[in-house]
């Protein structure tokens, strides 16, 4: 079949995470608590930062971003599975399903950006903090903030409608529970390979370049660091990095697990595994992880709290 703007098929077909039928029930259950406590808890974290002013700094700026992204993260793939057990049908239509791919692109996109971001924020606040809020003004911060966004929108939209260009044929089945580019390209019946450079290329430019930046962001400050005499001031310092090296542990983690199993047909229980981290998992687990380990984020959800039960 020739490559156009047609395509053979209306829709595709999400085989989900098991074919066990028995299975679908508790699925869904885990799948529906694990993507309401990520949105309630992100919206925490928003609430909390704009309700109190003493958060109102670049850091807190951009995490409260994050939160956002993350909802949107796991919403663009969470909602359309669940639906599908509820009805018992797998089916999603080739609109929906390029929509889904087109806007989970952009917040998996700004998910890595807004983490470097804030990579670099904690390396001027430590590195040079008389220099800080000169450096980290509201106009870079919005800049930053602006800049990720029309990287991460351009390049998913360019991702889309090299996609559209694409002839699929009679094999719609996806073997995912929702519509990744690398699972959608190995329906396609004409040929791929600008898409699959395309791919790959975009995939290791916004994987390296913001790893990289994050990887000299902390080794400036580990240099910092161990310039401090004392054993008080150097975890003083390191603690308030800790909550973004453990979301970007996790992160990248999981990430990485899902580009080394994305290229294969078929992908295994692993992959399935690194997919499920990769989307619900960590946007779940960041608000506990800022939070727990955030002096003072406890203090501000504690005034949103006692606020909100006052009220009541």
């Amino acid at each position: 079949m020739e490559a156009g703007n047609q395509t053979a098929t209306s829709k595709f077909i999400l085989l989900g995470l098991s074919q066990d039928m028995d299975l679908q029930p508790h699925l869904f259950g885990l799948f529906l608590s694990m993507y309401l406590v990520c949105v309630t808890g992100n919206l925490l974290i928003i609430a909390a930062i704009s309700s109190d002013s003493r958060l109102h700094t670049p850091m807190y700026f951009f995490l409260s971003n994050l939160s956002f992204v993350d909802i949107c993260f796991t919403s663009t793939t969470v909602p359309k599975m669940l639906v599908n057990i509820q009805t018992q049908s797998k089916d999603i239509m080739y609109e929906g399903c390029m929509t889904q791919m087109y806007f989970f692109m952009i917040f998996a996109g700004l998910d890595d950006l807004l983490l470097t971001v804030m990579a670099y924020d904690r390396f001027v606040a430590i590195c040079h903090p008389l220099h800080y809020t000169v450096i980290m003004s509201p106009r870079l911060c919005s800049l930053l903030l602006l800049l990720s966004w029309l990287i991460c929108l351009t390049y998913s939209l360019l991702q889309s409608l090299m996609v559209l260009r694409v002839s699929f044929c009679k094999e719609t089945e996806i073997p995912h529970f929702f519509c990744e580019l690398a699972q959608i390209l190995k329906l396609a019946c004409s040929d791929t390979l600008a898409n699959n450079i395309l791919q790959h290329f975009i995939t290791s430019l916004l994987g390296v370049i913001p790893l990289t930046g994050i990887l000299f962001s902390y080794s400036r400050i580990i240099s910092s660091i161990m310039g401090i005499s004392s054993a008080g001031g150097k975890y003083k310092v390191f603690s308030t990095c800790g909550s973004h090296l453990s979301v970007v542990s996790l992160f990248y983690g999981a990430g990485l697990g899902v580009y080394l199993t994305s290229g294969t047909a078929h992908p295994s229980r692993k992959g399935s595994i690194a997919s499920v981290m990769y989307t619900v998992v960590t946007p779940m687990l960041n608000p506990f992880i800022y939070s727990l380990r955030n002096r003072d984020m406890k203090k501000a959800l504690r005034k949103l709290f006692s606020r909100e039960a006052y009220s009541w």
